[in-house]
């Protein structure tokens, strides 16, 4: 899983520097090419030689010892990393790190690199406990830094505690299994682009407008984040995407085809003109059930305490396409205040949907407007899969993947 891996290597000035020749030695009969920063206070404890024999690489510790003219040592070796690994890291270098200081070789390619960081921290164990190095070490943690704890035992300094450098074997395992995981995660991301691959997905998202005279209608609060969310996912996992847009709050997602529309039927023309050549129809839209029956010419003028205003029902857009489907895959939502389960299941039968998709409006963090989303997901078998409050890209991601294994199990 290491060869051909490049990986910089940090030593910093504690004793725990000498591990850093055995760390060097397994991570290249491992097959990794390991490029080593040391600090000053490094190479009070180990010399360059010694690591530059066991890496048979040049070994770097001065900013301005610029040894090849045709790159810039810390840029380079910041771009070239696949992992930078700082063993044994100080309190001096962690603190380095957290807060952004670059007054060395090592540190100056810290902040310049972009690959994932790795730090194994080794100190005493009242140092380690410290509030100040705690801190820093959950700054570092916030950001994406990956920590290996350090061991307990006899230390240096004579306290038996947390702070001995892990052993180096157990570092370059842990390197492994990073490597291993990122391996896997390209693999699964490669397997989910292809997903939907040659399939037309349509989904409906936000709120319907009805008018009632020029400057006054019938909405709700839909903010379209989820049928935005659902429109993003589809086109990540390879799919043609149209999305018909009501009333929204936020942008839709690039690079899929938008439709905009005002009102219900407006909606239904826009997904109908879709429907024949689609493989997944999503009706995320909160579509209003009745509008008015006479719209306004003109702005109605106030008269009295009261005003009358006669609605009619507006074609459901999803009863009516569940009666047209034939290849469809037709997913509906429910957005409920109660009875959830039952209202969901007596609309995905009714409605002659694949799957409905349920949240509780009046629980915090889901429905309208909000970012995050729980949800329910029935067939007609009953409960599918239940979501707790998640991201609504998350949301996404599974519905459609739920749905892209039924098509394909149809298939």
């Amino acid at each position: 899983m290491l060869n051909g891996k490049k990986i910089v290597l940090g030593v910093t000035g504690g004793i725990a520097a000498y591990k850093a020749a055995t760390l060097c030695s397994r991570l290249v009969q491992k097959g990794a090419d390991v490029h080593v920063i040391m600090t000053n206070s490094a190479k009070q404890f180990i010399t360059e030689l010694t690591l530059q024999t066991l890496t048979r690489n040049v070994v770097y510790s001065d900013t301005f010892d610029e040894r090849e003219p045709s790159v810039v040592s810390h840029i380079h070796l910041a771009d070239m990393a696949d992992l930078v690994l700082v063993a044994p890291a100080t309190a001096n270098v962690i603190a380095k790190m957290a807060h952004g200081m670059a007054d060395d070789m090592l540190s100056t390619t810290l902040l310049a690199t972009t690959a994932p960081v790795m730090i194994a921290p080794a100190m005493n164990v009242h140092m380690y406990d410290h509030p100040a190095v705690q801190h820093n070490m959950c700054l570092l943690t916030e950001r994406g830094t990956m920590m290996i704890e350090p061991g307990e035992g006899q230390l240096a300094c004579g306290y038996v505690g947390k702070g001995r450098l892990e052993e180096p074997e157990t570092i370059v395992d842990v390197v492994e299994r990073f490597f291993e995981q990122q391996e896997s995660g390209k693999r699964e991301r490669n397997e989910q682009l292809s997903l939907l691959s040659g399939k037309k997905v349509v989904v409906t998202a936000g709120g319907t407008i009805e008018r009632i005279d020029p400057v006054r209608y019938i909405t709700n609060d839909s903010s379209g984040k989820m049928g935005f969310a659902i429109a993003a996912a589809a086109r990540d996992l390879g799919a043609d995407v149209t999305l018909v847009m009501g009333n929204t709050q936020v942008q839709p997602p690039a690079n899929v085809h938008v439709i905009p529309v005002k009102s219900a039927q407006d909606m239904y023309d826009a997904v109908a003109g879709q429907w024949d050549d689609a493989d997944i129809v999503v009706k995320a839209a909160a579509v209003a059930d009745y509008r008015p029956k006479e719209v306004y010419t003109e702005k109605i003028k106030k008269k009295g305490d009261t005003l009358s205003l006669e609605l009619v029902k507006n074609i459901d857009i999803l009863e009516t396409l569940g009666k047209q489907k034939s290849h469809q895959f037709l997913i509906g939502f429910a957005a409920e205040t109660n009875s959830m389960e039952m209202y969901a299941r007596e609309k995905l039968e009714r409605k002659n949907c694949d799957l409905i998709v349920a949240n509780d409006v009046t629980q915090a963090g889901v429905g309208f407007g909000t970012d995050t989303n729980a949800v329910h997901i029935y067939d007609r078998e009953g409960l599918v899969e239940e979501l707790q409050v998640v991201a609504k890209e998350e949301v996404a991601r599974r519905l459609l993947s739920i749905a892209a294994e039924r098509i394909a199990g149809r298939n």
